[in-house]
């Protein structure tokens, strides 16, 4: 028999590894990234909370209209006539069963397309409701520097549309 060769009995634990590409990314450019998102969305943000014109006078349309529907359900619901009255000097609206006044900002020029019997000496001008679903009809129309919103109330069925077109 021949002799074996006289072995280390120390265990050999050297292990090497190839150096890997690596396939992550690095803390930095993740904080770069962030950075650049977190400033993006606080410019679009500003834009959108700072309430330019646009954003307002759409709101103070959607507004507006919201009280003309209110007013025309509540004639349909109760057979009541009920009316929003805008006030021209004081920029303004009122509806009829309710107390409280609602003021479009100082810069809105407001005008009002209504049949004459609705526009008093006092520069109010109404929009009237009555139980049958129909109403005296009308325009109003809110203008803030070069923007522009245009509410239309059919006299025949009391809808209310919001648009934006000059014509």
């Amino acid at each position: 028999m021949a002799a074996l060769p006289a072995q280390d009995t120390a265990p050999s634990f050297a292990f090497r590894h190839p150096r890997r590409a690596c396939a992550g990314f690095t803390l930095i450019e993740l904080v770069v990234v962030l950075l650049v998102a977190v400033l993006g969305f606080a410019a679009l943000g500003g834009s959108i909370g700072s309430g330019n014109k646009t954003t307002q006078l759409q709101a103070l349309a959607r507004d507006l209209a919201s009280a003309l529907r209110y007013a025309h359900g509540q004639a349909l619901a109760t057979q009541q006539q009920t009316s929003v009255a805008i006030d021209l000097r004081n920029n303004s609206y009122q509806i009829s069963n309710r107390d409280k006044v609602y003021t479009f900002a100082e810069e809105v020029d407001v005008s009002l397309v209504i049949a004459e019997e609705e526009f008093g000496a006092d520069q109010i001008g109404s929009i009237r409701f009555f139980g049958d679903g129909s109403s005296t009809g009308g325009r109003i129309t809110l203008e803030w520097g070069n923007q522009l919103r245009r509410i239309d109330v059919n006299w025949i069925t009391g809808e209310v549309r919001i648009s934006d077109a000059a014509a």
